[in-house]
């Protein structure tokens, strides 16, 4: 593609240079298992984050399957899912011997407000999804969910970074999880994730899951598994870290300039509020209902797209169910993503809006 959906080798020297000096650092210390860099990210997105505990762990899956497990969560309990999320969200509720239940979204393809008519007397946790970037509006959320007595595990895989209320994706719930893949707005060079949590219990708790159970070598209290996070992924993390909030206005400039392009086209609906606060512009996904033909017609041009996600969890056969999903399914069949990142110049910025706005 002469304008890729995402090239992650289009980073610039000078960020490069700074990784490279990195991993020769944590080569020299010769620490590859937790360690000082480890440290730092904890500290460093707790702080950011305004988490009082931030857990690092092997991916954002790992993050998922240890918050049910850390809250009791396992056979014969039922986890509410949005039908529109990608797997990791429901494989978790199985991986713990849950059900998962699907519940509709918004049209934006976020959990429906009507999400409590799913709850029945084995309902035991709700689990939204920040989509896109986009966070649910977790005030009422969590108020329906105390009401009921119903644990509240937040999906943020692709939300970092983004505050609702001053609060940040994640620290809302009673555990958060975050993915740290290297397609995300802060992403690994590899496998990496985190737990989220304001409980210390709840902390303390993940922490032992994720290390075979032990509090300090060789002494196990309870049955866990190998989940921690690679010293060197940190190290990078650490790295990443530093230019965030620099690719964010980048992410942000170039969501404006979609906006402002293609809002006068009848047959587009746009990403709500990406602009926000409450969205970190992780994804600019467009709906239309040539979907389809958009997509060949801007590879014709060299213009690289995605879809996230051709098809709802409930459709598919590993985590099939029948229900009243047609927002989500009409978000699966009309949903296409532009390239937004901060690779982008602001010359492909321009023939992507001039070669979409050519084909409407």
């Amino acid at each position: 593609m002469k304008i890729p959906f995402l090239d992650l080798g289009r980073m610039d020297e000078t960020l490069k240079s700074r990784l490279k000096s990195r991993f020769s650092e944590v080569m020299e210390a010769g620490v590859f298992s937790g360690g000082k860099e480890v440290q730092v990210l904890e500290e460093s997105v707790s702080s950011f984050l305004n988490s009082r505990h931030s857990i690092p762990c092997a991916n954002g899956t790992d993050a998922l399957e240890l918050a049910l497990r850390a809250l009791g969560i396992g056979p014969g309990d039922e986890v509410i899912v949005p039908a529109m999320t990608w797997v990791s969200t429901a494989e978790s509720v199985i991986l713990v011997g849950a059900k998962p239940v699907f519940v509709d979204t918004d049209e934006q393809g976020l959990i429906s407000v009507d999400w409590p008519n799913a709850i029945t007397p084995k309902t035991k946790a709700i689990l939204p999804v920040h989509l896109y970037g986009k966070m649910v509006d977790m005030k009422p959320l969590m108020e329906k969910a105390k009401s009921r007595q119903l644990f509240v595990i937040e999906d943020a895989a692709q939300a970092f970074g983004a505050f609702q209320n001053e609060k940040s994706a994640g620290t809302w719930g009673n555990v958060g999880c975050l993915s740290f893949y290297p397609t995300k707005n802060l992403g690994a060079l590899g496998e990496a994730g985190m737990c989220l949590s304001q409980n210390p219990e709840l902390a303390t708790k993940i922490r032992l899951l994720l290390n075979h159970g032990q509090p300090i070598r060789d002494e196990h209290e309870l049955v866990g598994r190998n989940s921690r996070m690679d010293t060197l992924q940190a190290a990078f993390l650490n790295v990443m870290l530093e230019d965030f909030e620099k690719n964010q206005e980048k992410r942000k400039a170039i969501a404006k300039r979609y906006l402002e392009a293609f809002s006068g086209i009848p047959e587009l609906t746009l990403p709500d509020g990406i602009l926000a606060e409450d969205h970190n512009a992780h994804l600019f996904v467009i709906q239309t209902e040539r979907r389809d033909k958009l997509k060949f017609y801007l590879a014709e041009k060299g213009i690289g797209t995605a879809i996230h996600y051709p098809m709802i969890l409930p459709d598919m056969k590993p985590f099939s169910q029948t229900g009243d999903f047609k927002d989500s399914r009409r978000l699966a069949h009309r949903g296409l993503s532009l390239p937004l990142n901060p690779f982008l110049t602001s010359a492909e910025t321009e023939e992507i809006i001039r070669e979409v706005r050519r084909f409407f």
